[in-house]
């Protein structure tokens, strides 16, 4: 997008992510909205006039409860200017108040997944949508994973670009899948076992230790038969969580904290062996393992400081409710505290951002991801839909081609 010569005057498609958490009509968490402002100002300053388009929840048709108009209220106080909403549902009128805009200013559609074929990427309203404007720009890496008419439709129509955070999260991401540094750490948690799976196969051609928590640990010891009362796990999962044992690359705790979810009986459990075998753990049915303890902290601090490429996904357990929060909080810090020097850290998801924000720490981390589930696929090798349609535009593939081979 820097590239552009001349946005005078030009109207702008500009794809964001603003699928913020509302309540009671205000928005709680802005993050996202302010990490596309760099590219908003940019756009405005070279005189472009702005359309910006993003979703909202998952609306089944009109829902006042989903309209952005509290995200366009904050990005208003953030701009210190008026950003209209132009409804969905009178496309001429639409059409002509773009026609309207001056250089500079910037509108937003209302939510775009107010409209079917948004979700079912269909040709008829990308079509539409690049009506509207002369370039197309897709700055919602956290959308970048999906199939949508406005994430990668609109790209077959018009000149498609990479906004300023897309550039940003891409290559920052990309230090992690070509020829990263070594040592290689990711550390991976959270409760869902199944998104991890492929980042892990992925990872393990790459980084020299995975280090493991949350959910992912429940389903592994289950499946080698140790008694673990009411964790998550994920049944489907066994067989493959019994063979990451295996790989010396995979590093699990070696002590965990087993109580009740409410936080009662919370306690210290080793994790130890016998005749080569995992001796069973001290847990009744009524109890479940919600952190990693005390000396898995040690040993994941000491892999965490070698390592000159790292990053991180998933909390370590339930961190939500104490005492069960110390694992988590612990590796959030690590992380920081190594990011802040030679090596390179990011971290992504919507717990990890939850807890790196409560502790401040988002400023010490070099990436800190706005898309959880993008992160996810980029890192598992995936291809994202929304990346490969601004790839199509030569300038963005010059971009590209310094972290890819095409």
């Amino acid at each position: 997008m820097r590239q552009i010569k001349d946005l005078k005057n030009k109207t702008v498609l500009l794809r964001v992510d603003f699928n913020v958490p509302i309540k009671n009509g205000k928005i709680i968490d802005d993050y996202k909205i302010k990490k596309t402002i760099p590219t908003i100002e940019h756009l405005a300053k070279k005189g472009a006039k702005i359309i910006l388009i993003s979703h909202l929840g998952r609306p089944e048709g009109f829902d006042k409860k989903l309209s952005l108009r509290p995200v366009a209220v904050n990005l208003e106080k953030i701009l210190k200017k008026k950003i209209k909403i132009l409804d969905l549902k009178n496309w001429e009128k639409t059409t002509k108040e773009i026609k309207a805009m001056k250089a500079g200013e910037a509108v937003m559609l209302e939510n775009i997944r107010f409209l079917p074929g948004e979700e079912k990427n269909e040709k008829n309203l990308a079509k539409a949508l690049a009506t509207l404007a002369d370039i197309f720009v897709l700055d919602g890496f956290a959308v970048s994973h999906r199939a949508a008419a406005s994430v990668s439709g609109i790209a077959r129509y018009l000149p498609a670009y990479a906004g300023l955070l897309l550039e940003d999260e891409i290559k920052g991401l990309a230090k992690f899948t070509e020829s990263p540094k070594k040592p290689f750490t990711a550390v991976l948690g959270g409760v869902k076992m199944e998104t991890k799976i492929p980042i892990i196969k992925n990872l393990l051609k790459k980084a020299d230790y995975i280090l493991l928590g949350g959910g992912i640990v429940n389903t592994y010891l289950w499946a080698n038969g140790i008694k673990i009362g009411s964790s998550i796990i994920e049944k489907n999962l066994k067989k493959k969580a019994a063979a990451f044992g295996k790989n010396k690359k995979i590093i699990m705790p070696v002590d965990l904290i087993v109580g009740k979810k409410d936080g009662k009986n919370a306690r210290v459990v080793d994790l130890s062996y016998e005749n080569g075998k995992m001796k069973q753990i001290k847990i009744t049915n009524s109890e479940g393992i919600y952190d990693i303890g005390p000396k898995t902290i040690e040993l994941y601090s000491r892999y965490i400081k070698k390592s000159f490429i790292l990053v991180w996904n998933g909390a370590m357990g339930y961190f939500e409710r104490h005492p069960y929060e110390y694992g988590t909080y612990s590796i959030a810090r690590l992380v920081a505290e190594k990011s802040k020097g030679k090596t390179f850290g990011a971290a992504g998801g919507g717990e990890t951002i939850e807890v790196l924000k409560k502790l401040r720490l988002t400023d010490d981390i070099d990436l800190v991801s706005t898309g959880g589930g993008a992160m996810l696929e980029f890192l598992a090798g995936k291809n994202l839909p929304g990346v490969d349609a601004v790839r199509i535009g030569k300038k963005f593939r010059n971009f590209l081609s310094m972290f890819f081979s095409f």
